[in-house]
C-alpha cells in the first residue's frame, strides 16, 4: 500500500527538516480520529486491526534509496545535512500502537521522538483508508466511476474557467487515498491537465514531472505551544520557519488557534516575511475577505500576496472562489479527497493528530466544528482563553 518513503506528504519533510536542526530532542504523542463515525463492522475488529498492522510493519522495512535522495537534494530548500540524515533513516514500528477501542473500533497512536514519528502520520492514513475500501467498498467499478468523475470535474474546469485564466490546484489528497494504485492513475490522467500541475505527494511529484509542494500542517504550530510560552506559540512557530528556509516556503497556516488568533499575530513583520496564508477551516469567503483586509491595514497589497484553499474543496467552490478573489489576491486550490477519493462510495473522514509534545497537551483549535482536537479538556479551555476563542 505504501511504495516508497517519499509517497508521503512533501510538508511532513519540510517540518521535519526544522525538526530536525531545532527540535531533535522533542517527544511527542498523535492519536487517530475517524470523524465520520465508525470504521470496522462489529465483528470485524481482529482481522482489519492485523491488516493494517501488517501495512505498517512494511511500511516500517522500507529505507531510502538513492535515486529518491537523488531527486530529495534536487529540491533547493532541503539541505545537505537533513538529506544525510534521510539517509540512514528507517521507520520504527515500536512508535506505532494499533489497538481495538473499548468499543470494538479501531485505535491508533503513535509516541516518541518528534524527529523518528514524524513521517509517520500520512502513510498509517492511507493505509486505513486502502484498508477500509479493500473490505468494504472493492467494487470493480469504482475505477472506471472514478475516471468518468475525474474527466467530468475536468469538463467543468474547461466549461467555466476563461481559457485564459490561470487556475493554479495541487493533489493533496495521499492521507484519504481510494488506494495508491487509485492515486497514481489520478496524477497519470492529471498530468494531461492544464490545471493539477502540483502535488503534494513527493512520490508522484517525482514520477510524473509535477511541482512538489507543501509547507507546515498544525502540528507544527502545535508543539509551540509547549516549546515556549502558549501566547507566543504562532509566533515563535513562525519564526522558527523563517529562520530555517530564509524566505523559502512562506505560507503560514492560519487556524491553528482560530483565524482571528493568527491575525492578531500576523503582523506587520510576519505578513512581508510570508507569501501568504493557508485556509483549512470556516468559511472560506470570509476568511479570504478578512485576509484581504488585513494586508491592506498593514498597506500591503493583497495582489502581492497568496490565498492557498485547502479544506473540503469541489471543482464547484474552486471556481467560485477563483472568481471571487483572483483579482484581489492570488489564490492556489489544494484538493484532497474530492480527487482522491471520489469514486462512488463513501470516504472516511480520518485525521492523526498531535496531542501532546514533552509530556504535555497541546490543542487544534478549529473554525470548523468538529474539526478540533484536544485530549485535555482543561487545557483547551485554558488556549482557548489565551487566543480569546469564542467557544
Amino acid at each position: 500500500m505504501i511504495k516508497s518513503l517519499i509517497d508521503n506528504d512533501l510538508y511532513k519533510f519540510t517540518m521535519m527538516q526544522v525538526v530536525f536542526e531545532k527540535y531533535a530532542g522533542t517527544e511527542v504523542r498523535y492519536d487517530f480520529k475517524c470523524r465520520s463515525g465508525r470504521i470496522i463492522e462489529l465483528g470485524n475488529s481482529h482481522r482489519f486491526l492485523n491488516d493494517v498492522n501488517e501495512a505498517i510493519k512494511k511500511y516500517c522495512d522500507l529505507t531510502f534509496i538513492r535515486h529518491e535522495l537523488e531527486y530529495m537534494e534536487s529540491i533547493r530548500f532541503f539541505k545537505p545535512s537533513f538529506i544525510e540524515y534521510l539517509r540512514i533513516f528507517k521507520p520504527n514500528y515500536n512508535y506505532v500502537n494499533v489497538y481495538e477501542t473499548e468499543d470494538k473500533d479501531l485505535g491508533i497512536t503513535i509516541q516518541g521522538p518528534w524527529l523518528s514519528t514524524i513521517l509517520f502520520e500520512v502513510p498509517i492514513l492511507a493505509i486505513v483508508s486502502e484498508c477500509y475500501h479493500k473490505y468494504y467498498n472493492p467494487g470493480l467499478m469504482a475505477p472506471i466511476k472514478g475516471q468518468e468523475r475525474f474527466w467530468n470535474k475536468i469538463e467543468y474546469l474547461d466549461t467555466h474557467i476563461h481559457h485564459d485564466s490561470e487556475v493554479r490546484i495541487v493533489d493533496l489528497g495521499t492521507r484519504r487515498r481510494y488506494s495508491f494504485d487509485w492515486h497514481e492513475k489520478i496524477m497519470q490522467m492529471a498530468a494531461q491537465t492544464r490545471y493539477i500541475k502540483g502535488t503534494s505527494n513527493v512520490y508522484f511529484a517525482m514520477n510524473y514531472n509535477m511541482t512538489p509542494v507543501g509547507t507546515m500542517a498544525h502540528e507544527y504550530v502545535c508543539a509551540h505551544q509547549q516549546l515556549g510560552r502558549v501566547e507566543d506559540s504562532q509566533k515563535s512557530a513562525f519564526q522558527a520557519w523563517a529562520d530555517v528556509y530564509r524566505g523559502d516556503l512562506g505560507i503560514a497556516l492560519s487556524d491553528t488557534v482560530g483565524f482571528d488568533a493568527f491575525l492578531r499575530d500576523f503582523d506587520l513583520y510576519f505578513a512581508k516575511l510570508f507569501d501568504g496564508a493557508r485556509h483549512d477551516s470556516g468559511d472560506p469567503y470570509e476568511w479570504c475577505e478578512k485576509l484581504i483586509k488585513h494586508y491592506e491595514s498593514l498597506n500591503i497589497d493583497s495582489r502581492t500576496k497568496i490565498a492557498v484553499f485547502s479544506d473540503g474543496l469541489t471543482f464547484p467552490v474552486i471556481v467560485d472562489l477563483f472568481r471571487a478573489f483572483n483579482v484581489a489576491i492570488k489564490t492556489t486550490f489544494g484538493i484532497g479527497t474530492n480527487l482522491t477519493n471520489d469514486v462512488g462510495v463513501d470516504p472516511l473522514q480520518i485525521v492523526i493528530k498531535m496531542t501532546e509534545c514533552n509530556g504535555r497537551p497541546v490543542a487544534k483549535i478549529s473554525d470548523s466544528k468538529g474539526k478540533g482536537m484536544c485530549r485535555d479538556h482543561d487545557f483547551e479551555k485554558y488556549i482557548k482563553g489565551i487566543f480569546r476563542v469564542r467557544s
